[in-house]
């Protein structure tokens, strides 16, 4: 999307952010987006993955994720634009779906792939053990808190990957909650529920040195 000043004068390419609208929080993450100056998309089909220059993938539920992207004939196109190089940033499920590797997945349950990290689902219990704690995350100026609902963690990250983020408080204390590899990013947390936009603008910023 070409950005135009009120006289008509070329400004800048805004870069459309496509939302995996398959399940999750699509509103919430858009709204965050759009406030930091970025135009998005709803993904759901091949033909609107390919319109847009990036990708969010929200929480949800990561086994039904699977499912609907495999139904949608998704998920191979998914893989493709990410191993093409594609930013993309997944919070909660959607930090599932980037994994290259899960633990206590459902039988069968694939991901798109691309950060080399094992995560475990759930690992952080049901709902009824949501739960709000800082997190210490590198490249941010200061703790984000951050919003926990039957969220993952990450037990291991390969050489290609960076642990951004900790949990700074809590029995979860120092448990690894946001992984950067690369054009991907991924976030145990929901930020889009949290008011506060630094998670967004983080990967937009990703996004503009991707292009």
């Amino acid at each position: 999307m070409v950005q135009l000043d009120v006289k008509g004068w070329f400004v800048a390419a805004v870069p459309t952010v496509g939302v995996l609208a398959l399940q999750g929080d699509v509103r919430e993450h858009r709204r965050v987006l759009e406030s930091c100056g970025a135009a998005t998309a709803v993904v759901r089909r091949p033909e609107e993955l390919e319109r847009v220059q990036a990708l969010v993938i929200p929480g949800g539920e990561s086994t039904t994720m699977w499912r609907l992207a495999r139904t949608f004939d998704l998920l191979e196109p998914l893989r493709k634009r990410v191993e093409q190089g594609m930013p993309a940033y997944g919070s909660c499920a959607g930090m599932i779906m980037l994994a290259d590797r899960i633990l206590d997945g459902a039988a069968g349950q694939e991901t798109i792939g691309g950060i080399d990290m094992v995560v475990r689902r759930n690992a952080f219990g049901r709902q009824v053990d949501s739960f709000e704690s800082d997190v210490e995350m590198g490249g941010l100026d200061r703790p984000f808190h951050a919003v926990f609902i039957r969220a993952p963690w990450v037990e291991s990250v390969g050489a290609g990957a960076d642990a951004l983020g900790r949990a700074a408080s809590g029995d979860s204390a120092g448990r690894i909650v946001a992984v950067r590899q690369g054009n991907l990013l991924a976030t145990s947390f929901h930020p889009e529920l949290t008011g506060d936009p630094r998670i967004h603008a983080y990967f937009l910023e990703m996004v503009k040195e991707a292009s």
